[in-house]
């Protein structure tokens, strides 16, 4: 088991208003696992990726790596995230190196694995490229290859391909799965789309409306690459959705009681 969550739960302040925004939430990841988080909006899918990455504290529950508590060590995790959050001023090849000139790795060193990730990412020649030069799709393969280049052992990602064109999130998602496939990296991917999810996961944890717990983990036994057209793929599809149902309503309604009485 590389992770194992524990009763996690995190409450917010907001405006003088306590907001548990996570409860009792379960969850163990096994080495080379592809895991999506589904849910409706706020459920605490982003607020569980980032506590595992260490840069959320946990108001209570256990987030071991290996065994070890996140917040007594540095999880070896990397995060890539929807907006892409590369530096505007660096090439994708310097984009790349960030992470690794923080751990003054050598510039020779340097290069040499941005250039490998780059090239995995199909991305060989457009080494001195600047992001307002790369089309979304280049941009997020740039963000998924600076991740890779320092080796985590965890892959995390927070609805990377959310901001692309239909078109080219199919496609980002073929090409992630090939990279998955090449590094065998674990990953928690964070989604809103049961078409992605039911796409790319071994295993789809379906969460509550806030707060956030495991409702349901389906597992995922088809072969990849998928068929969207294919008839299990429908049909699991549909059960991710009836799943979800309640959730959104759920989630729906408290929206509407929170807009009726926003200090109560």
């Amino acid at each position: 088991m590389i992770i194992s969550v524990k009763g996690l739960s995190k409450t917010f302040v907001k405006e003088k208003r306590r907001i548990l925004a996570v409860d009792s939430f379960d969850l163990d990841v096994e080495g080379g696992e592809f895991v999506c988080l589904l849910g409706p909006s706020g459920c605490g899918k982003t607020t569980v990726l980032r506590i595992i990455a260490g840069l959320e504290d946990r108001t209570g529950g256990q987030v071991l790596l290996h065994g070890k508590d996140v917040e007594t060590t540095r999880p070896r995790v990397g995060m890539v995230f929807q907006e892409f959050a590369l530096f505007p001023w660096r090439s994708a090849k310097k984009n790349v190196e960030f992470g690794l000139e923080v751990r003054k790795v050598p510039p020779a060193e340097r290069s040499r694995i941005a250039e490998r990730y780059l090239d995995m990412v199909d991305l060989e020649g457009f080494e001195d490229a600047y992001p307002k030069e790369l089309s979304g799709g280049m941009k997020q393969r740039v963000a998924i290859a600076r991740a890779l280049a320092n080796e985590p052992e965890v892959l995390l990602m927070d609805e990377p391909f959310g901001s692309l064109d239909a078109q080219t999130r199919n496609l980002m998602q073929k090409e992630l799965l090939r990279i998955w496939s090449a590094t065998k990296k674990t990953i928690i991917f964070v989604t809103h789309s049961v078409d992605e999810a039911v796409f790319l996961a071994d295993r789809i944890v379906v969460m509550t409306a806030r707060p956030g717990r495991v409702r349901e983990s389906i597992a995922v036994d088809l072969p990849k690459p998928r068929d969207r057209t294919g008839a299990e793929f429908i049909a699991l599809r549909g059960q991710v959705l009836q799943e979800l149902d309640e959730e959104f309503e759920k989630a729906r309604s408290a929206e509407k009681a929170e807009l009726s009485n926003p200090g109560g």
